[in-house]
C-alpha cells in the first residue's frame, strides 16, 4: 500500500500541479488530502475543480470552515478575498467535507488534532515566537482516546514524524502551498519551513503498524506564485511563498 499524503494547499495551484506531477512520476495512485484547500490570495477556481474532479478523500481544515462560514464584514482580508471568488457550489463542497477521516487499516486523517482542526499536534509555539517540536506526553494528551496505528495530520505547515513509545506513528506531510506563515493564536508565533517548496507525504506499508515514510519537498514556480499574491495585494503572502521564512 503506498498513499501520498497532501495537507494545507491554500489555493496554490502551481505547487498542487508539481506535487501531482511527482506523485505520478512514482506511480502512486492513492491520495488523501487533510484540508486547508482553498484559503491564499490566489484565484481558488483551478484547485478546487481539480480537487474536485480528482475525488480523493478530503477533509476540512479549520481555514475551510472560515470560508464556509465567513461573514464578509468579519472575515480576514484573505478570507473575504478568497470567498468573493467562490461559488455557492464550491462553497457548499467545502461545507460537505467531514472533519476526519478513518481509512482502511487503521489509518485516521485529520487536519489539525483528532477533536480540534485548530491545534498543533505534532509542535508547540514558543513564547519567542518560534516553533518547538511537542513531547510526546503533549501528543499524547491530544490524541486522546485515539488507538490506531498511523495517524495523518496537517495545520501547522512543518514536515514531521513522530514514533511514540506505544508504536504509533503521526505524520505531518507538511503544506504543499505554503512555507511560512504567522499567526496569532494561541500565542504569536511564526512558522518557517526555510525554503519555498512544496511538500508532501509518501507512506507505505504492509502493516500499519510499520510504516515507512518519506518526507518530500518539490521545486514548482514560487516566483510566480509570490508575483500573483502581489499582484493581489498580499505581500506577506508574496515573502512567505517565495523565501519559506516570514
Amino acid at each position: 500500500m503506498r498513499l501520498a499524503v497532501l495537507s494545507d494547499i491554500h489555493g496554490n495551484i502551481r505547487a498542487l500541479d508539481a506535487v501531482l506531477a511527482d506523485i505520478r512520476s512514482r506511480g502512486i495512485e492513492q491520495i488523501v488530502n487533510l484540508g486547508d484547500c482553498l484559503y491564499g490570495p490566489f484565484d481558488p477556481a483551478p484547485v478546487a475543480n481539480c480537487l474536485r474532479a480528482g475525488g480523493w478523500p478530503t477533509i476540512s481544515g479549520n481555514e475551510d470552515r472560515v470560508l464556509v462560514a465567513a461573514d464578509k464584514q468579519q472575515a480576514s482580508r484573505t478570507a473575504q478575498f478568497t470567498v468573493e471568488q467562490l461559488t455557492d457550489e464550491q462553497i457548499d463542497w467545502l461545507a460537505k467535507l467531514p472533519r476526519t477521516l478513518v481509512l482502511d487499516d487503521g489509518i485516521l486523517a485529520c487536519h489539525g488534532t483528532p477533536t480540534d482542526d485548530t491545534q498543533y499536534l505534532l509542535h508547540r509555539p514558543t513564547e519567542d515566537g518560534t516553533m518547538r517540536p511537542a513531547t510526546d506526553a503533549e501528543i499524547v494528551e491530544r490524541l486522546g482516546p485515539v488507538d490506531v496505528p498511523l495517524i495523518l495530520c496537517g495545520h501547522d505547515h512543518m514536515p514531521h514524524i513522530a514514533r511514540l513509545a506505544d508504536g504509533r506513528t503521526i505524520v505531518n506531510p507538511g503544506a504543499v502551498g505554503l512555507p511560512a506563515y504567522t499567526d496569532d493564536t494561541p500565542i504569536p508565533h511564526r512558522v518557517e519551513n526555510g525554503s519555498p517548496h512544496a511538500r508532501y507525504a509518501v507512506v507505505h506499508w504492509d502493516n500499519p503498524a510499520e510504516p515507512q515514510v518519506e518526507l518530500v519537498s518539490v521545486s514548482y514556480d514560487w516566483t510566480a506564485a509570490a508575483a500573483e499574491a502581489e499582484r493581489n495585494g498580499f505581500s506577506e503572502w508574496a515573502n512567505w511563498l517565495a523565501t519559506g521564512r516570514v
